[in-house]
């Protein structure tokens, strides 16, 4: 029997959401990609549901993609970004939230660099919560539209093999995609500075490659994830240019590989550090099918967590 609706009322990481769900999931975006690709781009189906876009952190791409799915879903909207307000004024998370939601709201999209600040927001409020990134932890609407775009080239994910690449240790989407991929069949290696590599992986029953030639001749998709300074509180390699030496991705080294190799990237790219210009713009590279998906993948999230209210 196939399911029609989500076996959970909040999306806090894709470790709480099934095989059914994600494949659910996929459904749905594939008919809100038709409605994304008309002349006239809205449909009626959130309309009366107000969604409040609460931002801890900052964020663009995320942001806008959510926005944007909101609106092709006629949804009222209402954003808050916490650098310009009372946050900064010393308001705990819960007040602000119950300030919010005495606003009627019945949705939250949240973004928190506390990992499990959304599923601490779950417990106490009505609302359905959508995690946008909460700290190190996860990110599930990105490893959604990530294996969303992964299918659409590849078909069935079962058996295929997917390389993460780069600094896993501070990656909520790694985490992220990891779960995903692992629910729909596929095969994980992650690949690395071994500083960058947290100790807990080979737990998740995750391969580990140190030499990104190797995990690139092994692999169908390379993920290549951003070096991400703003969380690195201590140096975990010499320089930049040092790690771009042995784990940036550039053409002559893809060029020189037995298959073709789809690159992806969850943005936004440090270009000429993970990825040169040549291979982020090639035929091999599906970033910005990405960028497209994550607006259907967000409208089927939202659409779908609206039917259990």
């Amino acid at each position: 029997m196939t399911q029609t609706e989500l076996s959970t009322k909040h999306v806090l990481g894709i470790k709480y959401l099934t095989p059914q769900d994600i494949q659910l999931i996929f459904e749905t975006a594939e008919n809100f990609k038709e409605v994304i690709n008309r002349p006239i781009k809205k449909v009626p189906s959130l309309r009366d549901v107000t969604v409040a876009n609460l931002f801890f952190e900052n964020s663009t791409r995320t942001r806008i993609s959510f926005e944007l799915a909101e609106k092709r879903l006629s949804a009222d909207t209402v954003n808050f970004s916490a650098s310009s307000s009372s946050v900064k004024k010393g308001e705990s998370l819960l007040d602000t939230v119950n300030n919010i939601l005495s606003m009627k709201v019945d949705m939250v999209v949240m973004r928190h660099p506390a990992p499990g600040a959304p599923a601490f927001l779950a417990k106490h409020i009505d609302a359905n919560i959508i995690n946008a990134g909460d700290g190190t932890h996860e990110h599930p609407t990105q490893a959604l539209l990530d294996a969303f775009s992964m299918r659409e080239k590849l078909g069935d994910l079962r058996g295929k093999k997917i390389v993460i690449v780069g600094d896993i240790l501070h990656s909520r989407v790694a985490l992220s995609n990891i779960f995903c991929l692992q629910k729909l069949g596929a095969k994980v290696k992650v690949c690395g500075p071994p500083t960058l590599i947290p100790k807990y992986i080979k737990e998740l029953n995750v391969g580990v490659e140190y030499d990104i030639r190797k995990a690139l001749e092994w692999c169908d998709v390379a993920n290549v994830l951003r070096i991400q300074l703003e969380r690195q509180d201590i140096k975990y390699f010499p320089s930049i240019r040092e790690y771009t030496q042995y784990y940036g991705v550039n053409k002559e080294m893809l060029d020189s590989l037995n298959s073709d190799v789809i690159i992806m990237h969850p943005g936004p790219i440090n270009r000429g550090v993970e990825l040169t210009s040549d291979v982020a713009d090639s035929d091999q590279s599906i970033i910005l099918q990405q960028v497209e998906n994550g607006v259907a993948i967000r409208m089927a999230v939202l659409y779908l967590l609206a039917a259990k209210r």
